[in-house]
């Protein structure tokens, strides 16, 4: 090779080589995370789907980028959040919690849309179909119908015999959620004969009156709805529960871990590890229509023990058998 040649080729490749890098760096693909709720309440969850993304292959930082943003409990925020994360060019938009599911899928309808929702995904307009959902989103549900509400309201029936009304705590803000589980419980507590008081609150600021409301009547036992907002004020409204001498059940163990009477529903964290390893695989190159939108198949019923007691509650054997966890 003549020595002119040489130096026009590697002139050639000395610019290209850049390109090359800057090619490599545009190529490490980047995943987008929207929260409902502030990143303190969702940390766990938002490290099950980090360590899901790790196990099907996909690292933070080494091969794949997470921009994660948090509306933090303000639902109204959510579509200007999930543009954001869309203009930021994310290979897969996920929308953890239904009120962020929704704003994912409203704000794109080309990038791959992986949700983890606790809503009929059908219902709620998520998906058309379960088994292949079609278009750009599927995801993971921890909706399981009315058979959940049924349930939670039997064990709270169990506890509490002589109960005869019961409440329901909901967020109006949250109003496609909130109808959903108020249409699926209502059914369930007339075959139980039991009234169902509906009490509403949309912060932090509402909870106390709430409580007193359900006090003033005269309402046995208490069913948290499943909103992402109850998640983070957990504690508050487990205090007040016990403050009012309300036997609570919850959808999620977490309630429990920190001081709830019960919980029975499936595994949040699981959930989010599932959501992980689903956007692993629609980075490898699957198609998020073709992939089916997975159904919880376990339930937990998990007790505190502690809390039993200083409620007063004799725990039936019934009960105790098929527990999944006692908390001491």
């Amino acid at each position: 090779m003549r020595r002119r040649e040489f130096i026009r080729l590697a002139g050639l490749l000395g610019a290209a080589w850049p390109l090359t890098v800057r090619g490599q760096h545009v190529a490490m693909p980047v995943v987008g995370f929207l929260g409902a709720v502030p990143l303190s309440s969702g940390r766990s969850y938002f490290d099950a789907f980090v360590e899901g993304l790790k196990e099907a292959g996909y690292a933070d930082g080494r091969n794949v980028a997470i921009e994660h943003r948090w509306a933090d409990g303000k639902y109204d925020r959510l579509p200007a959040l999930a543009s954001e994360l869309v203009q930021r060019r994310v290979a897969v938009l996920v929308g953890a919690a239904p009120p962020a599911a929704l704003a994912a899928k409203a704000a794109t309808t080309t990038i791959p849309v992986v949700f983890i929702s606790g809503d009929d995904p059908i219902k709620s307009g998520l998906v058309e179909r379960l088994n292949r959902p079609g278009g750009n989103v599927t995801g993971v549900s921890v909706f399981s119908g009315s058979q959940l509400g049924a349930k939670q309201l039997g064990l709270l029936r169990d506890l509490v015999p002589s109960a005869k009304a019961m409440g329901l705590l909901v967020n109006p803000k949250n109003a496609r959620q909130t109808d959903a589980q108020i249409e699926l419980m209502q059914p369930a507590a007339r075959a139980l004969g039991i009234k169902l008081s509906v009490v509403k609150a949309s912060g932090e600021n509402d909870l106390a009156q709430a409580f007193a409301t359900l006090s003033e009547q005269r309402v046995s036992a208490l069913i948290v709805g499943a909103d992402p907002l109850w998640f983070g004020l957990r504690n508050q409204i487990i205090a007040l529960a016990e403050q009012h001498k309300t036997p609570a059940v919850y959808g999620f163990r977490e309630y429990a871990a920190v001081g709830g009477l019960m919980s029975y529903g499936p595994s949040l964290t699981d959930g989010y590890r599932q959501a992980g390893i689903y956007t692993a695989r629609i980075l490898k190159g699957e198609r998020p229509g073709e992939m089916p939108v997975l159904l919880p198949t376990k339930f937990q019923l998990v007790i505190n023990a502690r809390t039993a007691k200083s409620l007063g509650l004799t725990l039936p054997p019934g009960m105790l058998s098929i527990a999944d966890e006692m908390i001491e």
